[in-house]
């Protein structure tokens, strides 16, 4: 069974859940550095394989890597795996599309899709008030996206096709949410942490047929870094959820639209704009609409959350 909350530390919780998004976004900036160049299975894998070193470092130094190598349902790793590499390729395509402020902005939609396929897939009972979260999340996601469709230019048509990869990656991200949510009955957070980073890194050896480049030195070295700062996020992440809950740290996810809006600024030149940032604020409405439901039914999503890495 995946750790319980060993200890409630709300400091220590939140500092290192901030030091995680820090990190998420500035990988995900190295992501967005790289992507003119760097194909986005090619991206995916140098972020998988790299973070696994780290992964088991982090293992051997807490005394889990023989429980944090078992699996218990390897196939439902694998899928696990399916559905991350998945959003994780069609984050990364995005990021290179899209300005970073709103891929940021559109993956916030990923609580208010898990709600909905908590209810198709799980049975789960949706009553008035989530309901009215997930109708104001999605208001927002359309909103975002409208500038996006149907313009016709073709630098806009590059923007809606990452506005809807980043999108469809929401969704991936949803699915994988809910498929956590049965994993971590059964196995070890550290195995569906490793294994994941694993598979992914396999999958996306896969896309070498459809063209990977050879790095020049400066693009390998952030190419590691991806992979190093990505593995080392997920476990300040993870370890995040061992000192508070999730209903406590789930509000912390939104300074990362700040983070966003300033490295978009500094490295890439990037704004965000009005109609962005009022779709952004009905998701993050709708998120701490259920936030705040899910606190008063004394839910827990703290064993799934911590094993579902945010910025992929």
């Amino acid at each position: 069974m995946p750790d319980s909350l060993t200890s409630h530390r709300p400091v220590l919780a939140v500092s290192l859940k901030l030091g995680a998004l820090v990190l998420f976004t500035f990988m995900s900036a190295l992501v967005k550095a790289l992507s003119e160049d760097i194909p986005a299975g090619e991206a995916v894998f140098f972020r998988s394989f790299f973070a696994i070193p780290v992964i088991l470092v982090w293992l051997v130094a807490r005394g889990e890597l023989r429980r944090g190598l078992v699996a218990k349902r390897p196939m439902g790793h694998f899928w696990r795996g399916v559905l991350g590499t998945t959003a994780m390729g069609l984050t990364f395509t995005g990021l290179g599309l899209l300005p970073l402020p709103e891929v940021t902005a559109i993956g916030y939609a990923t609580p208010i899709f898990t709600l909905i396929l908590a209810a198709i897939m799980l049975g789960e009972r949706i009553r008035l008030i989530r309901i009215g979260a997930v109708a104001i999340g999605l208001l927002g996601v359309l909103i975002m996206l409208w500038p996006r469709l149907g313009s016709g230019t073709p630098a806009t048509d590059a923007a809606t096709l990452g506005a809807l990869c980043i999108l469809a990656a929401t969704v991936a991200r949803a699915f994988v949410q809910i498929h956590i949510r049965q994993l971590v009955q059964v196995d070890h957070a550290a195995a569906i942490v490793f294994y994941f980073s694993v598979t992914a890194s396999l999958l996306a050896l896969l896309t070498v047929f459809f063209g990977w480049v050879v790095p020049t030195p400066r693009q390998a070295i952030m190419l590691v870094a991806t992979g190093l700062i990505g593995g080392v996020a997920q476990i300040l992440v993870t370890s995040s959820y061992r000192f508070g809950q999730a209903s406590m740290l789930a509000p912390y996810d939104y300074t990362s639209m700040l983070l966003a809006i300033a490295i978009g600024y500094v490295w890439f030149a990037e704004l965000p704009t009005l109609v962005m940032l009022a779709g952004a604020g009905l998701v993050i409405a709708g998120n701490v609409l259920v936030i705040w439901r899910e606190h008063q039914l004394g839910l827990e999503r703290g064993k799934a959350r911590a094993v579902t890495d945010p910025k992929s």
